[in-house]
């Protein structure tokens, strides 16, 4: 038995996912890229690849990592390059997309053979958080007015509109996309291809699949464009599990159980959003606070009913811990990092990654 913490990527959930997106490419004729933002654990890329048709970055490193572990064709976008890092983005890239047309107009040159893009932002989101949303007032997320794109139109061949956030909704994606139409369909028409982002929980259970795929058919159609997705939570989802072990429990007024991991070091977009962990099936008559180990008052995963009463050497499985999870967690107390591990097809567990104290001591100077 692996020793807690650990992440488990478990390839029978991950494929679910995997074969609905090979789905969508297969019916609508859109191309999938995996947004590293979201999840950059390249132990299962091999796995992904052959799914989907590349990745999207934020950054030089993910970049990078997109095009050395992933393969595929590889989309390049930052809110803003420094003059020290666009050689070598542009060296790791099939396509890069500039987030203004300032960024367009100084890297030019730097540019000029490459496949070249610029991101447009519509005004409208799906997003019930300020902090995660790319069209809140003042964004500096893409450009908003359509007369200066269109005085650079000749220098770019497509655009990428990111404006879906945790959207599990068919008729507010179409909706929001008819909004894009309307604001944006003169230079849609112009270009060769259009990213429409990630946040659009395709993979979730439910969702029209069928309708999905003609309306982004409709949409390639209308403007003669491939259309492209950025699957990141939608490619992960539900495929991964955080484990970890009790390690004390006491009585405060409610029962506690104490974990040996930390929702600020391990799961930080929990506290990031005050959102509750997962734990399945969540039912029976006994509830416990379960609470990470670091000193922050409020490192709790939430409370959760059990069958049983819960004991010290307890293992417990957070559920749903890939996504904005694993590339998020960080050394905060020098709690033990969780190792990284995989279950394969067959029902067997092989450890993929674990850190140590040097990995603690590199971390930082």
């Amino acid at each position: 038995m692996l020793k807690t913490p650990y992440y488990l990527i478990d390839k029978s959930k991950l494929v679910r996912n995997m074969e609905k997106i090979a789905y969508v490419r297969e019916k609508s004729g859109a191309k999938a890229l995996l947004a590293l933002k979201c999840f950059a654990t390249w132990s299962v890329f091999d796995f992904m690849a052959p799914y989907m048709d590349g990745t999207t970055s934020s950054s030089l490193y993910e970049v990078k990592l997109g095009k050395l572990k992933f393969g595929g064709e590889t989309h390049a976008y930052s809110v803003a390059y420094g003059d020290d890092e666009i050689a070598e983005v542009i060296d790791h890239a099939d396509k890069i997309i500039f987030n203004s047309i300032s960024q367009l107009d100084r890297f030019a040159d730097a540019s000029a053979h490459i496949t070249r893009g610029l991101r447009l932002n519509p005004g409208v989101s799906t997003s019930s958080f300020d902090l995660a949303d790319p069209a809140r007032p003042f964004s500096r997320l893409g450009e908003w007015d359509a007369r200066k794109v269109e005085a650079v139109i000749d220098r770019i061949s497509g655009f990428m509109i990111h404006n879906n956030c945790e959207n599990a909704s068919f008729d507010l994606f179409d909706n929001m996309l008819g909004q894009i139409e309307e604001k944006f369909g003169n230079l849609l028409s112009q270009v060769d291809w259009a990213s429409l982002g990630g946040g659009i929980h395709f993979t979730g259970d439910g969702y029209p699949l069928d309708q999905f795929c003609d309306r982004l058919r409709a949409f390639s159609d209308r403007f003669g464009v491939q259309v492209y997705l950025e699957p990141g939570e939608a490619a992960i989802t539900k495929s991964t599990s955080l484990e970890v072990s009790v390690l004390d429990t006491l009585y405060n007024g409610k029962h506690l159980a104490i974990v040996d991991s930390s929702i600020e070091a391990h799961m930080l977009d929990l506290l990031i959003y005050r959102e509750s962990a997962k734990i399945s099936p969540n039912t029976g008559p006994h509830s416990y606070m379960i609470c990470g180990k670091s000193c922050l008052a409020g490192d709790v995963f939430g409370e959760f009913n059990f069958k049983d009463d819960i004991k010290i050497g307890d293992r417990l499985s957070i559920d749903d811990a890939a996504g904005y999870t694993m590339v998020k967690k960080n050394w905060f107390n020098g709690v033990r990092m969780p190792s990284i591990a995989i279950r394969e097809l067959d029902g067997t567990e092989r450890l993929v990654r674990e850190f140590t104290f040097d990995d603690f001591v590199a971390a930082l100077s």
